[in-house]
């Protein structure tokens, strides 16, 4: 497999063994099985016949199994040799006495063997400890043994390899330096961009070699992302807030300003925008890389430029290194960003493309009249406390336009109610309501209220596509007890038919319903509760909410629960329909204020539906979800191809730059043949080919989350510890680990999908779960669609309701991304034949949201499918692709119809069997009917047919049922004759005018 060029590395090592002999680091080049005998081997020469050989290896290992199994193999029968004894085995050298029995010749000493157990795709290497394996008769007649000579050390591959950054200077060696420098507190090791710095623990043997220099040169090209590293290494005490300060490199009258330089360590830009700092400290002993990024103007003059940064820290002196760079060539018009294995891309970490909440289609700039706001096919008006008094949907009931009349999900204004103990309400006076921004994007504003004992400040803003956040700050104007604070969204039961989250399965909402808290074992801070044409998403927190992971990882590192909601376990959420309303009440209980004390109840809002559904889109984007030949999946009818990660053109999981020339040369002949492409991308999980993997741990736990290790070999080898191992492919020994959550990795992840649009031409990204929030998700849809690019998005999940995620529902905690998909993709493990026909509308269909979707577990059903306008996804079950139903809708030309749903009042085809239901996709006096059946048995049922509402003269009418390839055989129906169908399955039939 190709590797990156940032893990090639030089073949020789001027290194001396313990017997003066110079040692060879080279690759392997995948000649062995690493999963049964290790990664690394030494390669010894045995000069002549004898009887017992000893080889002095001077490792110098990283890796902390001094105990691991020694295996020696003989290099001319490949067998393994059993008679081996070994002596002083330590991380810096070891002593390995062995039988050689095909006398003279090269032999192998396997020093890290390991066993892969767990999971395929989740293993765990556990390395094997040594065992006596010599027999009693070598072992008692080993005596004097000849010396072999360690030709060199051999890693599997490239990226396996430990040199140079790896091969651990001994603790002689250290000693000896520390004493040379007893004045200094901390050492600084500048280290040039090619070589990053992999260790915390110890010293790389090349900085024994080099020395603690004050000086560091490079070369440069005007216009590029330049990067260099600082090692520091504190010597004698820990360092508290370690920082950098820059002053200009100078040539002559020319300069390269102190402003073009930061650290990527201490300064930057986070996902949001918004400048950070991060302080860093470092412990004694340990070494911490600081990644010094710098901007060379493009204009500058070819010369050498040199002056000094500074390194200091709160408790230590200040230490200068002299930066000497020489610029020539050409400027860069790309910054060099082709050129990723010098770790230009680190730049995009600081980026904020995208970032202006300007509108994306389909959606229109919002407008306000007074306090009411309107966006695409919604409205909310404004109380003068700041929370919303009404909220309205524009949506027809099929959901597939606009409607001029309105349909209101709440009945009266939210509530936000203070108890005092002993019951008594606490009277808030509004004292005005102000905006404070109004953009095409946003609209914000500020609310305040008082009583005698509190202040209420409200802080809201509503955006383009329906999101709505609000901040409440609650803050006593002196001490007070008690007994709730709660807020009531009363919402109209005609608005409020289906719920899902709080540890529901989506359907039909009960009449009655109470929730607890329990972020320990539940990701559940909100629910969706709503209509297929109106509904409200509500998520509680507080200003420490931090996004938890997801899909498979929520355990490691959950939700934060809220001080104010959460109020140690007390708090909770009621649902009651009473009094013609649907009341949900989010209730604290009780508590006690300290006079200046603030609470914080932040809450946001998801108005539903987004938009309009798109047939036309669903009917003719049809996907393939297989890395092929696009000229084959042309022929099959597909439009869009989806390259997942794990394929030639895409290897690497969640990082497509590696192979992007054969890529754009797939997907430029994939245009040609009238074919889209979209690529597997997303934050989750990072491949270990990452170019930068080594500078992003460099920023500890802002990019990785933190774990407990382990996983696969290259993992614990070289990353050592403190990760969650995630996603392996064992085909090419991709092993990933878990992303953070929110953090600068999000603003690299927008500036490659736009790399990737601009210079490789994808069409769009398939994303597998989500691990960003929608911030991010609007500014990968802007880059993806910019300059008329299609930029489509689909989403797969597998079903989230479970205990490693947390039981979330995945629609419910993925919702904040619907405004910018085209495709919906449930997934694994959702169940398609014991589900509800309500499941199927809240949890997979996308239809209450304005989305459609497809399925996957097993293939999918597709009679109940096609209900809801879905498939299957090529070519994913062999033999029920959706081919069949792809000709059947050309056949009747379903482009163009009008699509309306079993949920709608006014179908023109019904059943006279309740679990039996009809979606009709309607064009000019004809109708595709999709039937299904959620009948416990086999069963019969009859079609109610409103003739005059199709605009066909029952007595010329033709129902008749195509053949369908592993769905139906072909059949002729008449009007009013019962028509049998089998427990789980349906029909597709035409109904038609004859001429």
């Amino acid at each position: 497999m190709k590797l990156p060029l940032s893990f090639l590395f030089v073949t020789i090592l001027s290194l001396r063994s313990v017997c003066g002999q110079a040692i060879e680091y080279v690759s392997g080049h995948n000649g062995w099985n690493p999963d049964s005998l290790g990664n690394v081997r030494a390669v010894v020469q045995v000069a002549q016949k004898v009887k017992t050989a000893k080889a002095i290896i001077d490792w110098r290992r990283r890796d902390h199994h001094p105990d691991s199994e020694i295996i020696v193999v003989d290099g001319a029968t490949n067998k393994r040799i059993f008679n081996v004894k070994t002596s002083d085995l330590s991380r810096e050298s070891g002593e390995v006495l062995f039988e050689p029995v095909s006398g003279a010749g090269q032999y192998y000493i396997y020093y890290l063997p390991y066993k892969v157990e767990g999971r395929t795709n989740y293993p765990t290497a556990n390395y094997l400890k040594r065992t006596e394996t010599g027999s009693p008769t070598w072992l008692s007649r080993i005596s004097a043994a000849a010396k072999t000579e360690v030709l060199r050390i051999e890693s599997v591959n490239e990226i396996s390899s430990p040199y140079p950054m790896e091969v651990i200077a001994k603790a002689s060696e250290v000693r000896r330096l520390a004493a040379a420098n007893t004045s200094k507190s901390y050492l600084i090791f500048p280290e040039d961009r090619m070589h990053p710095i992999r260790m915390t623990d110890d010293l790389p043997h090349r900085w024994i070699r080099k020395g603690a220099m004050g000086t560091f040169t490079d070369q440069a090209a005007p216009g590029e992302n330049f990067t260099f590293q600082l090692g520091v290494y504190a010597l004698s005490t820990d360092l508290k807030n370690v920082r950098i300060r820059f002053a200009d490199l100078q040539n002559g009258e020319s300069r390269i300003p102190a402003k073009a330089f930061s650290c990527l360590n201490t300064d930057g830009t986070g996902w949001d925008g918004k400048p950070i700092g991060m302080r860093v400290s470092v412990a004694k002993g340990k070494v911490q890389a600081l990644w010094c990024l710098a901007e060379i103007p493009a204009t500058i003059p070819a010369g050498t430029y040199t002056g000094k940064i500074f390194v200091t820290a709160d408790n230590a002196p200040e230490t200068p290194v002299t930066i000497t760079l020489q610029i020539s060539g050409n400027a860069l018009a790309d910054k060099g960003i082709s050129a990723p294995e010098k770790q230009t891309r680190l730049a995009w970490l600081n980026s904020t493309m995208a970032q202006e909440n300007q509108v994306i289609a389909p959606y229109t700039p919002l407008e306000r009249q007074d306090n009411r706001i309107s966006l695409l096919g919604r409205k909310l008006t404004v109380a003068p406390n700041g929370l919303p008094e009404n909220i309205e949907t524009y949506f027809t009931p099929e959901m597939t336009g606009l409607s001029a009349n309105a349909k209101s999900i709440l009945l009266a204004p939210v509530q936000f109610n203070v108890v005092n103990q002993g019951g008594t309400p606490e009277k808030l006076t509004s004292k005005g309501l102000t905006y404070t921004q109004q953009t095409p994007g946003t609209i914000a504003w500020t609310a305040a209220s008082m009583s005698p004992n509190l202040n209420m400040d409200v802080a809201g803003h509503i955006e383009f596509d329906g999101f709505v956040s609000y901040e409440v700050k609650v803050t006593a104007l002196k001490d007070i007890s008690l007994d709730d604070i709660f807020m009531d969204i009363p919402m109209s039961p005609n608005a409020a038919k289906y719920m899902m989250g709080l540890n529901l399965k989506g359907g039909k909402r009960p009449s009655t319903y109470e929730w607890k808290w329990d972020v320990a074992t539940k990701n559940q801070d909100g629910a969706w509760i709503g209509d297929v044409n109106a509904g409200l998403n509500f998520s509680l927190r507080d200003e420490h909410y931090v996004r938890p992971l997801n899909t498979n990882f929520y355990l490691q590192k959950p939700l934060l629960l809220p001080s104010s909601w959460g109020n140690g376990q007390k708090g909770g959420i009621k649902i009651a329909e009473t009094d013609g309303q649907v009341r949900v009440r989010s209730y604290s209980g009780a508590r006690t204020m300290k006079k200046g004390e603030s609470l914080y109840y932040n809450f946001t809002l998801l108005i539903t539906p987004f938009h309009a559904l798109d047939t036309d889109a669903q009917w003719k984007t049809r996907f393939y979800h297989k890395y092929d030949n696009p000229d084959s999946i042309a022929k099959k009818g597909a439009t869009i191809v989806n390259i997942h990660h794990a394929t030639a053109i895409n290897p690497y999981i969640n990082y497509p730059f590696i192979e992007h020339n054969a890529m754009k040369e797939y997907i430029d002949k994939a245009h040609v043949n009238g074919l889209q492409v979209k690529i597997y991308n997303t934050v989750r999980e990072l491949s270990n080919s990452a170019y930068e993997i080594f500078p992003l741990r460099s920023l500890k736990h802002e990019i990785f989350s933190p774990g407990k290790g382990l996983g696969y070999s290259w993992l614990q080898e070289h990353l050592g510890d403190d990760y969650i191992a995630a996603w392996y492919v064992p085909g090419i020994r991709d092993a990933a680990v878990v992303n953070s959550g929110m953090s600068r990795w999000h603003n690299y992840y927008v500036e490659g999908m736009n790399w990737l649009t601009q210079k490789v031409g994808i069409d769009g990204i398939y994303l597998d779960d989500v691990a960003f929030d929608r911030t991010t998700m609007k500014r990968v849809k802007r880059v993806l669609t910019t300059d008329g690019h299609p930029g489509h998005i689909d989403l797969h999940s597998a079903n989230q309701y479970n205990k490693n995620d947390g039981f979330n529902n995945s629609a419910n905690l993925y919702m904040e991304h619907f405004p910018y998909l085209n495709r919906l993709w449930f997934g694994e493990y959702f169940d398609y034949e014991n589900n509800s026909p309500d499941f199927f509308m809240t949890e997979v269909s996308g239809i209450p949201f304005g989305l459609m979707g497809e399925m996957l577990q097993d293939g999918g059903n597709p009679w109940r499918g096609m209900v809801y306008g879905m498939t299957n996804r090529m070519p994913w079950i062999e033999g029920r692709d959706a081919r069949a139903i792809w000709k059947v809708w050309d056949t009747f030309g379903i482009q163009g119809s009008k699509m309306i749903g079993y949920w709608v009042e006014n179908n023109p085809v019904k059943t006279d069997t309740k679990t039996v239901l009809v979606t009709s996709y309607v064009k000019g006096k004809s109708a595709l009917v999709s039937i299904a059946s959620w009948a416990e048995a086999d069963t019969d049922f009859h079609l109610k047919i409103d003739w005059k509402a199709l605009g066909i003269d029952p007595s010329k009418a033709s129902i008749e049922a195509p053949e369908v390839k592993n769905f139906q055989n072909k059949a002729s129906f008449s009007d009013g004759q019962p028509i049998p169908v089998a427990k789980g399955k349906g029909w597709l039939l035409i109904i038609s005018e004859k001429p």
